[in-house]
This record gives structure tokens, sequence and C-alpha cells, in this order.
């Protein structure tokens, strides 16, 4: 139970949702009209935003229990809500005994964590990303060092505008903005940011494609619907159909895109597939729940697929609390956006937060199989490196008890942890609020997934070149049961295609990947349901 000066900072969470969020209709409970003008609590707009930061975090927040009270933490002595922010994800709960501890991090970002400053009149940009709901406004692609001189394509977004003028993945960028001294270094990664991934309208280049062709070109920035599916492909080997699927981000507007292409799988009898997640951050569980139906065995159905595991104070929130919570002035929306009522008990009700059921063992909060599609797979591959995150773990980890898995790349982000928008005011709050264990009870895997073949990326190969590296493991091991021991060899030169060792290390790759790609989103959203 808290305490009561616990409770009286409460109530002034309250009274700041009150007031924040009186002039947005969709989020007002409609049972429970409040106005401006219902009660004026202490405090700027900005101190009681900061003040419902806290307050939320302190009944949502996974790690909740690790969290110092109102006084010691003071939300009101932060210079600005990102850095309240990253003040409280810096306090974690150790993973191993599940006991808290301070978590101090290296990197300047919020653990797990941000904000989406999407309400109108925010003034700021949202840092969810657009292309995770199917939209973008951007040059479309992603580049990262094969070595510290040879910068390359990573990767490119169909009709975005860098595939319009003529980049693909294995590009090598020469010049950028007419600095052709590229080569790696902290310095000129803050340049490549900037002329990238910052507000500038177009950017020029310089670049040699893959048939030894310079071209200069001028890319800008536009607005496109984002496919996240960039490549599939069916490799006859030996007697077996192995598919081949390159799948970038879990957005919401996928489902059409997948369902066909798991189709056409089944239709030309793939019985392994390999699933490149390499540069998959996540996105929405909903969209890994489908890949999860479209490749598990049909045998599964009904089974458990995963359970969601909220923090003991939600798992055990009494009617009481309930009525007290902060949670009750959180509507509950559902996937359109539109608020939920209840349908039994108190017709017309909206519901909120409050209202969810948090418990383990609640339907709610478990996901069973129900397959989905006519593919029959024996065995699954997974492309993944250290920017494969969340949502493409939670996929793997849930196929993990229930077929035949192999992992070929790096060792992965390591995000069992997964979230749901808090609005206040003009921002949505994004922070760890659950776990997932998979039916083997498998999970918390912050140190990331590891993989049963290591090997370094080949940034010079497009998709669906069978020497490219990780693809050519996949498919050696689909040919003879075992993984090579060295990498792929071309067929004029007889060498290897790879040095047996990078020039940059793994943990400056995945930094130039955390400050170089549009798409580094790392996250897991799910809408919460309940039996309403």
């Amino acid at each position: 139970m808290k305490n009561n000066k616990f409770n009286r900072l409460l109530i002034i969470g309250f009274l700041s949702l009150m007031v924040v969020t009186a002039c947005k209709k969709s989020s007002i409970v409609p049972d429970e009209p409040v106005t401006p003008t219902t009660v004026t609590p202490a405090g700027t707009r900005e101190e009681l935003t900061k003040d419902s930061i806290f307050l939320y975090s302190k009944e949502l927040y996974y790690w909740n229990t690790s969290l110092p009270t109102y006084e010691v933490f003071n939300p009101r002595s932060f210079g600005s809500n990102e850095a309240e922010l990253y003040a409280l994800t810096q306090y974690s709960n150790d993973p191993t005994t599940g006991k808290p501890y301070e978590y101090v991090s290296s990197s300047a970002e919020p653990k797990y964590s941000f904000f989406d400053y999407t309400a109108a009149t925010s003034g700021k940009t949202g840092a969810l990303k657009a292309d995770v709901n199917g939209s973008a406004n951007d040059y479309g692609f992603s580049i990262n060092y094969s070595t510290t001189d040879d910068l390359r394509v990573k990767y490119v977004y169909p009709n975005s505008p860098a595939a319009q003028q003529g980049l693909t993945r294995g590009c090598r960028i020469t010049s950028v903005n007419g600095r052709t001294s590229l080569s790696y270094s902290t310095a000129n990664v803050s340049f490549l940011y900037n002329a990238i991934l910052g507000t500038n309208a177009s950017v020029s280049l310089v670049f040699t494609d893959l048939n030894n062709n310079t071209k200069s070109v001028v890319v800008s920035s536009a607005s496109y619907t984002v496919n996240p599916i960039l490549y599939t492909h069916v490799y006859t080997v030996g007697t077996k159909k192995v598919g081949y699927i390159v799948f970038n981000s879990f957005t919401n507007n996928a489902t059409a895109g997948l369902n066909s292409a798991f189709a056409n799988f089944a239709t030309q009898g793939v019985s392994e597939l390999v699933v490149d997640l390499r540069y998959n951050g996540g996105g929405y569980v909903s969209t890994a729940t489908q890949i999860i139906n479209l490749a598990a065995p049909i045998a599964q159905n009904g089974s458990i697929m995963f359970t969601s595991y909220y923090n003991s104070y939600l798992q055990n929130i009494t009617t009481a609390q309930r009525k007290a919570s902060i949670l009750a002035h959180q509507p509950l929306l559902d996937d359109a956006g539109k608020l939920q009522t209840f349908t039994t008990g108190v017709n017309g009700k909206y519901a909120t937060y409050a209202d969810l059921n948090y418990s383990s063992t609640s339907a709610d909060n478990i996901e069973r199989f129900a397959k989905s599609g006519n593919l029959a797979l024996s065995r699954i591959y997974f492309i993944v490196t250290g920017a494969t995150a969340s949502a493409s773990e939670l996929t793997i980890n849930s196929l993990k008890p229930v077929m035949d898995v192999k992992l070929i790349g790096k060792t992965t982000y390591g995000k069992p942890v997964g979230f749901f928008p808090i609005r206040i005011d003009k921002l949505d709050m994004y922070i760890p609020e659950f776990e997932t264990k998979n039916q083997a009870g498998a999970g918390g895997y912050y140190s990331g997934l590891t993989v049963d073949k290591d090997a370094y990326e080949d940034y010079k190969k497009d998709w669906g070149n069978e020497t490219e590296t990780y693809l050519y493991y996949a498919l050696a091991y689909a040919n003879t049961g075992a993984f090579p021991l060295t990498a792929p060899k071309t067929a004029s030169l007889k060498t290897s295609t790879l040095p047996l060792s990078s020039s940059l290390s793994t943990e400056e790759i995945k930094s130039v990947d955390a400050h170089l790609d549009p798409n580094g989103f790392k996250g897991m959203i799910m809408t919460p349901h309940g039996k309403m």
C-alpha cells in the first residue's frame, strides 16, 4: 500500500491529468467529466507534466519497486521531460536476482524508453518513427561501414526517394554533400547523421553501384508508404525449397504483404524458411503474432505462444486501488484509436487502464497460437544482428520451443520488455510496462539472443545474393545440415568474399547503427485489451 504522503502526491497527478487533458475530448473518461476549472492544482503546466511522468511510472514501470519516493526523485527539479525520463530509466531490477538496483547506463539515451510528441502544438518531432506506422517522410535509406574506409548502403525502402534515384543495398557511397573523406570517425559519423537524418530537404551523393557504375544524384526527402518487406525469393537447395524474406520493421500495414509472401512460399513447396531480421528493431506485437502464426506448426494451435508479465503492484491491484489509481484517468483505446466501452456489467461506461486485468494468469495476457496459411516448415532460420530487437526477438523466442530454429549473425539487441502509450498532455510516454516469456517460460534475454553461427556481415552484396555471408550460411545448412567453417567463396576467384575479422568491432558497428539508421526504433508496442 502507498503511504499517505504518496497518496497526496497521487492526487496531484490526477489533477494534473484532469487539467492537461480536459481540452481533448478523446482523452476524457466520459462518465467522469472534468474541466480545467474543476480544480487548479499548484504548479505550472510543465511542472504538472513532470509530476505525471513520475506518478505514471510509479504504477506502470516494470521495475517500479526500484523507483525512489517522489520527494527523493523530485520530478520538478529536472530541466526537461527528457532529462526526467533518462533519470527514471536508470532504475531497474537486476534480472539475475530480481532485486532493485540502480542501473547506470553508458548511453545518454533513456533505457528502453522515449516520448512521442504527437499532439498538435507540441512543437517537437515524435520519437516513434513514422515508418513503424506504415509511412515515412525521409530519404528512405540507411548506411554503415563495411570497413573503416568503405561506406555502404545497408538497405533502401521500395518506392522511397533513394530507390527512385537508383540506390540499392551494397552501393558504395564516395561523396556526401561534397565531402569525399568519409573514413570512419566520430566526426564523420556526426556529419553523416546531420546530412542523412537531419532536417535538410535533400542530400547530394556520389556512389558506385553493384555494376561498378559511378552516379551522382540528389535525394530529396519526401513522403512515401513504407513496405517493410524488402525482398523475397525461393531457392532450390538439393531437393528442398527454401524461402527467403527480408523483413525490416513490424509496421501495422504489413498484413496483406506478409500473407501474400507466405502464401507464395506455401504454393512453391517451401519447407525451410530464412527470415532476415538483421535491421529490424521491432514495432507492433500484433504484426509479430501474425508472422509467428504464419510460420508455426499447426499442431501448436491453442497452446501458449507467449505470456505478458506486469509488475507485482499491477498483478495484485485491488478494487480499492483501481478506483484510486491514476490509471483511471487513462482511457483505453482500441487499435483504431477509439475509446473502448464495457459490453457487460456497466454498459456504456468507457474503459480505462485501471479496468485491465494485469495478472499473468489472465487470458488477456496469454497469447495462444492460431495457425494461419498453409505453410508447413521443418526448420526456420533467423538472420540477426545487434540491431535486431524487441518484436523481432519476441518472434524468435516464441518459436524456439515449438520448432527447429537457427540463428545466424550476431547476438541480438536484448529487449524482452514492451510498452503501450501513456498520454500526458502533449506527449505519449513509452516506458517498459511488461515482459514476455514463451511457452517454456524462457525470457529475460537482456543481453540478447545468442546465435548458432556467429559471422560478420557482408555489406557489399544485394539482397538475395547466395554468396552474401548470412544467407550463404543458411542455405549451406539447409543443404548439408551443418554450418560451413569458412565464409563463402566467389565462383570465379575461389577466395573468401569477406575477411575473417572486420576492421570495425561489433560495438563500433552497433554505434554507427544507433546513429545512422532511420529505422533504428527499438520497441515492442502492444495495444492493451481487456474483456470489456
